[in-house]
């Protein structure tokens, strides 16, 4: 087994209570700092990365980070999906379109701003209640992802996973929130204005086709938001690997004592 996937196994490890692999730390110089913490000892360069670990087949490492991604994205979807979770959180909180800034600052002017206002916590509203549906999109994903899939989370960019999370569900998300946004906006006076307004603008190509309505524009914005989310889980464990334990976790590192 090359030092690189050996290196990845032991990412997949360490990330086994949230998500994700480390790819920066796969290099000889901070795996060397990671076998130092879980050890006590100095890495030998020739034999530590391959000694106990070796012994890790690629069903364990593939159902590590399977559990990995699945508590990671779970933990996602239950911080945005709930009250506030978007309106609450200015990470992730939806503003109405740059398109209808102008428009706006007019309504302000005109003591209108609390319709501004209703349709700003609407738009919130509708992503926190469109987040749940997420959950069993995500699960699938991580279900079918392959051995050459997980590898590749392994061996790739600093958000690899979120990476892989967009390029398999954001088609199927997009159709899975947009009824339960258009179900919450569709009351919204403003909302209506809105559409109207930006139909006409992105024929003229004023407006960009997914800013044309309400309902597109937060539909978006929810993926957009949850993406964030999972990518900051993402770097989080990239950052401190040591700090989520688990089982598979101790397995790896007291092979190699």
């Amino acid at each position: 087994m090359s030092r690189l996937f050996v290196a990845a196994l032991m990412v997949v490890a360490a990330t086994a209570s949230h998500a994700f692999d480390l790819k920066s730390l796969t290099n000889q110089g901070n795996l060397g700092r990671l076998i130092e913490k879980s050890t006590g000892e100095k890495e030998n360069p020739e034999v530590s990365a391959t000694s106990g670990l070796s012994a890790l087949s690629n069903q364990e490492a593939i159902d590590g980070l399977k559990l990995a991604l699945n508590q990671s994205a779970s933990k996602a979807v239950d911080l945005l999906g709930v009250g506030d979770g978007f309106f609450g959180n200015n990470e992730v909180k939806i503003p109405l379109p740059e398109s209808f800034k102008k428009v706006e600052k007019s309504m302000k002017l005109m003591g209108m701003s609390h319709l501004s206002d209703e349709l700003v916590l609407r738009m919130n509203r509708a992503a926190e209640a469109a987040v749940p549906e997420a959950k069993a999109l995500l699960v699938s994903s991580i279900k079918q992802m392959s051995l050459s899939d997980a590898k590749s989370i392994l061996a790739g960019s600093q958000d690899a996973a979120t990476q892989y999370f967009k390029k398999t569900t954001s088609v199927q998300m997009a159709e899975k929130f947009l009824p339960v946004v258009q179900k919450a906006t569709e009351n919204v006076g403003l909302a209506k204005a809105y559409n109207q307004y930006a139909g006409v603008g992105s024929r003229f190509g004023l407006i960009k086709p997914e800013d044309a309505s309400i309902e597109k524009y937060v539909t978006q914005k929810t993926l957009d938001g949850l993406y964030l989310m999972i990518a900051k889980e993402e770097a989080a464990i990239r950052a401190n690997p040591l700090n989520q334990a688990s089982g598979l976790l101790k397995k790896v590192f007291g092979s190699i004592s």
